[in-house]
């Protein structure tokens, strides 16, 4: 059950002040506290700043035991009852400064001058990169040595005593479900910020060209921002026109560095994870330039990718000098994909001559209609001179293999022939395709002749 399905129907927010109450959750055993970025990011700021690890230790197995009650957040506090073993309880108090009014301007500021901060905010998300952000200008958002001040009727010594660490450990899974939590403990609630948000966004447009103006209330009124396109497309007669598209920049933009001082959580390759950021953005570029130029209307839809297809498209499109580089990203999509690294490897030649079409003519037989392969035999009958006429037999549905000859042709679903030559027992591509199947062919013979030279 997640923990919204805990959440107390009396939250109540008002003017300044706000505050969410959670219901008690079940044990934790057999998981661990935090699953998310932001409920493990916590953790780590609680475990890297408590003077007392024991302490800690005991929090943790209370709250694994479920023995943390109802959580009341507030600004600049949480509140909760911990039971003992024996089954008295302690109302345990954490204090975590609430950031002033100028720490609030600066990170408002800072989300509203980036635009995917305010449209995930607007939408009620809360992106791991905000807290980097917001450093940058000057905002602590997780909490450093000293932050979180424990009170308890326990009345322990010093630091953190098992009660108050368990809380702290409790907030971990809240976070998990609502990073926004987190928010609410550094003074503002989730609808204060969002309206805040979107009185910045419309001041800021104020200043702007007409058209940045208009894109800017659009993001205020939260349309194009997890709205419903036909709740935006019934109010197109009451908004102003939209601006006229943007100027496609001259390269991709860059993807976010995620080597950071920020651990990641178990398992996240950020090597990985930057490779891929650098392909969508060269993706996404594409499909704009795509979309900006002429007569873009006439084009057919590029396909849908299986995922077995975009791996392939990956290993074909991994660049030198990017980190993980070729070799190391066709290694572990050809573990992914089930493949030894030679059959990726012929993968990739079909795709970069042709895309998803090619690879289909590499990994799949399909029949030809008769009346294409009687028109291709009367094309490569006209070709050639009876006495140069290569032999041909049939080696497969719409394969074509030359008799004597390293040489094949291959039938594709759109009626173009493709050339393959043999390699070490293997047939591999071996050039692009063409609706002439003696061009095709003439290509495949060239091909396999230098290969033998």
């Amino acid at each position: 059950m997640s923990v919204s399905d805990h959440r107390s129907d009396n939250r109540s927010e008002t003017g300044e002040r706000a505050e969410r109450t959670f219901a008690a959750l079940p044990p934790a055993r057999g998981r661990g506290f935090a699953q998310t970025w932001w409920g493990l990011a916590w953790l780590k700021a609680l475990e890297d700043t408590a003077l007392d690890g024991q302490q800690l230790k005991k929090g943790r197995r209370h709250a694994r035991e479920g023995a943390v009650g109802a959580v009341s957040v507030r600004p600049g506090r949480i509140t909760a009852v911990v039971r003992n073993r024996d089954g008295s309880g302690q109302r345990s108090d954490v204090l975590l400064q609430e950031l002033s009014e100028e720490e609030w301007d600066r990170f408002l500021d800072m989300a509203v001058d980036r635009a995917g901060h305010i449209a995930a905010l607007l939408d009620r998300e809360m992106p791991p990169h905000l807290v980097e952000d917001a450093a940058a200008a000057g905002v602590e958002l997780l909490p450093g040595i000293g932050d979180l001040e424990p009170e308890c009727t326990c009345e322990a010594a010093w630091d953190h005593c098992p009660h108050t660490a368990a809380l702290c450990y409790q907030v971990a899974r809240l976070l998990d479900e609502d990073p926004f939590v987190l928010l609410l403990m550094r003074g503002r609630g989730e609808r204060r910020l969002l309206d805040e948000l979107q009185l910045r966004s419309v001041k800021q447009a104020q200043g702007q060209p007409e058209s940045q103006s208009q894109e800017a209330g659009r993001a205020a009124m939260g349309i194009g921002i997890g709205v419903r396109a036909d709740e935006a497309f019934a109010a197109r007669d009451i908004l102003p026109p939209l601006p006229a598209p943007p100027p496609v920049p001259d390269e991709p933009g860059t993807p976010p560095a995620l080597d950071t001082e920020t651990a990641p959580a178990p398992g996240i390759d950020a090597a990985a994870l930057e490779f891929l950021a650098a392909d969508a953005a060269a993706r996404a570029y594409r499909l704009l330039s795509e979309a900006l130029s002429p007569g873009h209307e006439q084009r057919p839809l590029e396909p849908e990718l299986t995922p077995d297809q975009d791996a392939v498209r990956l290993a074909a499109t991994a660049a030198p000098g990017l980190d993980p580089g070729p070799a190391a990203v066709s290694k572990r999509l050809a573990e992914g994909t089930g493949r030894h690294p030679a059959q990726l490897d012929l993968a990739v030649r079909a795709w970069r001559y042709g895309g998803a079409a090619a690879l289909s003519v590499l990994e799949e037989e399909r029949t030809p209609e008769p009346e294409a392969l009687a028109r291709a035999g009367t094309r490569l009958a006209e070709a050639w001179e009876a006495s140069d006429r290569p032999q041909l037999r049939a080696s497969g549905p719409g394969r074509w293999t030359v008799v004597g000859a390293q040489a094949q042709l291959r039938l594709g679903q759109d009626g173009r022939w493709w050339p393959y030559r043999k390699e070490r027992g293997q047939w591999a591509p071996a050039g692009p395709a063409d609706h002439d199947p003696a061009a095709a062919l003439a290509e495949a013979l060239a091909d396999a002749l230098g290969q033998m030279g």
